[in-house]
């Protein structure tokens, strides 16, 4: 029996078995049987063999966006609406074949936006080009994924467990837990609050199916089985996703303003130039960017060139931004705006800095 046949057959018994406390357990360890299967299809063991194409595109400019999506629901028309990058667009699906990048500037920000091939169902497992699409879309800092609004809800669903067949996991965080494969002295379980989900002896079964036998775990919080078996794996990728429905001038205003009011969701017509600033202006906001300036002793700021930041940026990533060496000489910094107490103050390393603040390095 092949890998799909057996991944087939663990999803037929998982939907057919009562979820309740008694099936608990035996649910938990067939998770953690799909997810390494899962695993061995992504990542075959075999060395022998041509690879295919693949989309590998340098990563430019302060951020990366990937697009995907169904086949004909607007990612080359949009690409060439917010970039001066032309991909072909056409009313026939497949008509991008390849990845095509393209360049959005914005707050002084160059951010990398993808236009991939759409994928179908069974992306996952190596349908059409999924495997490309999706390796990509790992790379990307944010997950712009583009739906058809005069099409039915499954789309979405289709292609959010497409993404967590890969390991993809959107706007979500990595689960509190720690976990350190060790070489001896057996399974060290223990545990910060009450858990409803998992128990010592699941969690060394699951670590069991894994050939793992010595090993420190430590769970802070609540978590699911699909949550553990994550940490265990270790190669799941927590990315922010950025939904946005495009051809909303097809469908009714309050269908509208149903699906603008869903969390992290964007309505545009790209064909109409209908809400394209504002879905730029989310892009930025979910990207988690920030601009900061420099000034040199004695001299103005220089607003027409500022750094571009990730929020919870600290003095320290605006020296390494400048230069490495920055941090060895680094003695103090001067920094005025909306993170400090007044202006200037004089700051260390550990400063967090906000949004249009200006820094001038003092090194020794």
């Amino acid at each position: 029996m092949g890998i799909l046949e057996k991944i087939g057959d663990i999803e037929r018994e998982i939907a057919r078995t009562q979820k309740n406390k008694a099936t608990e357990h035996h649910l938990g360890l067939l998770k953690a049987k799909l997810a390494k299967f899962r695993a061995e299809l992504l990542e075959p063991k075999s060395a022998g063999g041509a690879k295919g194409e693949g989309f590998d595109v340098m990563k430019s400019g302060d951020a990366r966006v990937v697009m995907i999506g169904f086949p004909s629901v607007g990612k080359s028309t949009l690409l060439n609406k917010v970039t001066k990058t032309q991909s072909e667009a056409g009313a026939y699906e497949f008509t991008t074949l390849t990845c095509i990048p393209g360049k959005i500037d914005y707050n002084g920000a160059e951010i990398q936006l993808l236009d991939l091939p759409g994928i179908i169902e069974g992306a996952a497992q190596g349908k059409g080009r999924g495997r490309q699409v999706i390796a990509v879309a790992r790379t990307a800092d944010l997950i712009l994924m583009m739906l058809d609004a005069t099409k039915s809800r499954k789309q979405r669903t289709l292609l959010e467990a497409e993404l967590e067949a890969v390991g993809l996991r959107i706007n979500t965080r990595k689960p509190n837990i720690y976990f350190k494969i060790k070489k001896g002295g057996g399974i060290s379980y223990n545990k910060t609050c009450n858990l409803t989900h998992l128990n010592e002896r699941l969690v060394a079964q699951i670590l069991q199916s894994y050939k793992i036998f010595n090993a420190e775990i430590l769970i802070r919080e609540d978590c699911t089985v699909d949550q553990f078996i994550d940490v265990v794996l270790g190669n799941r990728k927590y990315v922010k996703c950025l939904y946005c429905y495009n051809k909303v001038d097809e469908i009714s205003l309050e269908e509208v303003d149903r699906l603008a009011h869903e969390p992290n969701t964007v309505v545009v017509s790209c064909e109409q130039n209908l809400n394209l600033d504002y879905l730029i202006e989310q892009i930025w906001y979910h990207l988690n960017l920030l601009r900061v300036y420099t000034k040199k002793r004695g001299e103005f700021p220089d607003f027409s060139d500022g750094l571009i930041m990730r929020n919870g940026a600290t003095v320290e990533h605006v020296c390494h931004s400048i230069h490495r060496s920055l941090v060895e000489n680094f003695k103090y910094a001067l920094v005025w705006g909306t993170s400090t107490k007044h202006d200037p103050q004089r700051v260390g390393l550990a400063h967090t800095v906000d949004t249009e603040d200006v820094v001038q390095i003092v090194s020794k």
